[in-house]
């Protein structure tokens, strides 16, 4: 069981392509932005669709394996740990986002042939 604590596994639609850039220490960071959807009735019997978005990052060479691999709108599988960061806005005030650090992913989208 230790191995679930902070794990979470996603998949869903990538918003756009991965961005992928070298930090000042060298080091090769790729970032994503991942869409998941769920479905539900409404009283009425409509289908109703929410999306739900994710900011992830993933380091080195699976990093450089996504930015190789992952387009815009391809469908992905990942796994990872769930991070907070905090950063101060244009307004002095100090806010925190939510992150995922990717440790596995696998392309569920397949290219036409």
């Amino acid at each position: 069981m230790r191995n679930i604590k902070n794990s979470i596994t996603l998949i869903g639609h990538l918003g756009q392509d991965p961005k992928v850039i070298q930090t000042k220490n060298g080091h090769t960071l790729a970032s994503l932005s991942l869409a998941t959807n769920d479905y539900y009735r409404n009283q009425n019997g409509d289908k109703i669709t929410t999306t739900e978005w994710h900011r992830c990052v993933a380091w080195g060479k699976l990093a450089e394996l996504i930015g190789s691999m992952c387009k815009k709108g391809k469908e992905v599988a990942i796994r990872g740990k769930l991070t907070y960061d905090s950063y101060e806005d244009k307004n002095g005030i100090r806010r925190k986002m939510s992150q995922i650090v990717v440790n596995e992913f696998v392309m569920l989208s397949r290219d036409k042939e």
